[in-house]
């Protein structure tokens, strides 16, 4: 007698639980980055930004910023067999090519031992560089270069009376 009682105790456990489940399956996702669905919904993804723009070189913002590719490079191969952007901004090419020439500081390994060659850990271009496009921001943007960070301080000093 007392398997069975604790038999029917575990089945309505069970049964509880599964229902206790069943209603909270369906809740919805936190919002990240893509807001919007429940936790067993899949959405599409949102499209991909335009083209590139074809604005040419862009100012950077800041020392050792990576400049942003001014081109497309849909369908560009690089990977550890070949990397396409070397085609034009290789020492040997980018003359010809018209092409700015990969910085200097490509051509150091990660002890500053000076290459021949671009670094191995400086080989895959889109880990750094990526090409400008008119997408909107993800996320809200108060980036300051350094000229307006130093006009900020400036603007705080006046008012302050230069202290």
């Amino acid at each position: 007698m007392k398997w069975l009682t604790m038999l029917s105790l575990s089945l309505a456990l069970v049964v509880a639980g599964l229902v206790i489940a069943e209603e909270h399956r369906d809740d919805s996702a936190p919002d990240g980055l893509r807001p919007g669905g429940t936790l067993s919904q899949s959405l599409p993804a949102p499209p991909l930004a335009g083209e590139p723009r074809d604005a040419g070189r862009e100012v950077l913002n800041y020392p050792e910023q990576p400049p942003v590719i001014p081109h497309g490079i849909r369908d560009y191969q690089v990977d550890t067999r070949a990397n396409r952007c070397l085609t034009c901004h290789s020492r040997e090419h980018a003359v010809q090519a018209g092409a700015p020439m990969v910085s200097i500081s490509h051509f150091r390994d990660r002890h500053q031992q000076v290459l021949a060659a671009v670094s191995p850990d400086r080989y895959f271009c889109t880990q750094c560089h990526v090409p400008q496009t008119d997408a909107s921001p993800i996320v809200p943007n108060t980036f300051l270069n350094v000229d307006e960070v130093l006009g900020e301080m400036l603007q705080q000093q006046r008012e302050g009376g230069g202290q």
